[in-house]
């Protein structure tokens, strides 16, 4: 794991809680510990797919997938 994973993962944390505490102030421990997970998990979801379309491959000539 680089420096560059873990900054990815929290930055992901971060801005799921950010996004809770906009959704709803009054929000719980539970509630912001969930929004944690998920913004973890949505973090390396968007790089698998994300690296899922740049393995796709390129069309060709005539505009159809090889």
């Amino acid at each position: 794991m680089g420096i560059l994973n873990l900054a990815e993962e929290i930055a992901g944390v971060v801005v799921a809680e950010k996004a809770l505490g906009a959704a709803d102030p009054n929000a719980g421990f539970l509630e912001e510990a969930a929004a944690a997970v998920a913004g973890y998990e949505g973090v390396k979801l968007v790089k698998e797919k994300l690296a899922e379309g740049s393995e796709a491959p390129a069309p060709t000539d005539d505009g159809t997938k090889a």
